[in-house]
């Protein structure tokens, strides 16, 4: 992968495609800029998928060498069982009357290594796996798996193991590592947040943030995100097995989405992962039209007379403080000595009542810091800093979160905002 693709591809998927002074405020009902990138709500199990998201998405596969009826799987136990939609290479499926036999044909076609791609055996799967080991070695495994079936889509979903490492900011680095890289190889990655873990409460408690991590990649990067916890939820013992970890199938089968099927966690999981997929067939090789005529979107410059607004909750955004930002604030007294010299960023953000905030920064090579402020954008009424995370007990009020370069070590960043459910 020469060093030029690999820029182009990144660049189409900026959420910076265009500086925020050039930016209208606005959302979907406020006459928005399509430029403005699009948030991505919770409350739908599908993200949003726009023209403009659309377009990106066709000149990522532009950049594709692999093939069109192949996708890459990516993961822990989740994605390693037979369970997961390998039955869709067989006859045991039922659609439940829903209008995806096409892409079921299309894919099972597809020449993954000798086999289809729903039933490919994948180098980068593995039990207990967390993000960071697809990533490790040289190659690693998912470089591997790229290379040995040209996927042109990635169906991608860790954080059940990561959790228990309990570094939330290592998972969202890793998980934006592995977005990157496949996008950068012309592959188009299918995040899905994850399932409850009804195993261990404590870790239970972990699952809402570490899916807030997955969104915001998810959101920042414009790739597909299916919010698998959302439908397990309202499962009967959320679609778990025994262990109350993994996803349990229909005794009948794990493809056979009618009625009692969609009742089954790894049945509800292969509906709508097929759903993503026909979604990417549709408009990415197909050319239809994007399904969504508009999505939220991001308002505000970012500014400290502007800030960026945060409007719901999870919130995402992605920014390089090299090319972008106010260099206003050099240092918050108030929460201690250290030097943020350089572009910072600034949100707003409103809370109706009391909450324990979470606020998270992904960055890599640069070094961003987030500093909670209250009433006003000023260093003077600093609450907390924190270098990777900011975690918070909140009365109603009026909040600023300011991104802030460290001692000049400019850079891209994402940053993500929520609050306990």
């Amino acid at each position: 992968m020469s060093r030029l693709r690999r820029l182009v591809a990144l660049a189409a998927f900026s959420a910076c495609d265009s500086p925020a002074s050039d930016l209208p405020d606005g959302g979907i009902d406020g006459g928005a800029d399509p430029r403005a990138p699009v948030l991505y709500p919770a409350g739908q199990t599908l993200s949003p998928l726009t023209p403009d998201l659309v377009e990106r998405l066709r000149a990522v596969h532009a950049t594709a060498t692999g093939s069109d009826m192949v996708f890459a799987k990516i993961g822990d136990s989740h994605t390693e069982t037979p369970a997961y939609i390998a039955c869709f290479a067989g006859t045991n499926v039922d659609l439940g009357g829903r209008d995806l036999g096409a892409t079921v044909a299309h894919f099972k076609a597809g020449d993954a290594a000798g086999t289809t791609p729903f039933q490919r055996v994948s180098i980068a799967t593995k039990i207990g796996w967390s993000a960071f080991q697809v990533l490790a070695g040289t190659p690693s495994p998912l470089a591997q798996e790229v290379a040995a079936i040209r996927p042109t889509f990635a169906t991608v979903l860790f954080g059940t193991n990561d959790i228990g490492y309990n570094r939330i900011d290592r998972y969202g680095q890793n998980l934006a590592a592995i977005a990157d890289t496949l996008l950068a190889s012309g592959v188009i990655p299918i995040f899905s947040t994850l399932p409850p873990r009804d195993d261990d409460a404590a870790a239970d408690r972990q699952v809402p943030r570490y899916n807030a991590i997955a969104r915001g990649v998810a959101q920042t990067r414009g790739i597909p995100l299916v919010d698998l916890h959302r439908e397990l939820a309202a499962l009967p013992g959320h679609g778990l097995a025994g262990d109350d970890l993994h996803l349990e199938s229909y005794s009948a089968g794990a493809c056979r989405l009618d009625a009692m099927g969609i009742t089954h966690g790894n049945n509800v999981r292969n509906l709508w992962v097929l759903s993503a997929l026909d979604r990417m067939r549709r408009t990415v090789l197909a050319d239809e039209p994007a399904p969504d005529a508009d999505a939220p979107r991001l308002r505000g410059r970012g500014a400290p007379d502007d800030p960026f607004l945060v409007s719901q909750l999870p919130f995402a955004d992605r920014r390089d403080t090299s090319t972008f930002g106010t260099d206003a604030i050099t240092s918050y007294p108030a929460c201690g000595p250290q030097d943020e010299r350089g572009n910072e960023v600034y949100y707003r953000i409103e809370l109706a009542s009391p909450a324990m905030l979470h606020a998270y920064v992904i960055d890599d090579t640069a070094d961003i810091d987030l500093h909670l402020l209250a009433d006003a954008p000023s260093a003077s009424g600093c609450l907390a800093r924190g270098d990777t995370a900011i975690d918070r007990q909140l009365a109603a009020g009026t909040y600023f979160l300011v991104a802030d370069t460290f001692a000049g070590t400019a850079g891209d960043f994402t940053i993500v905002v929520m609050t306990d459910p």
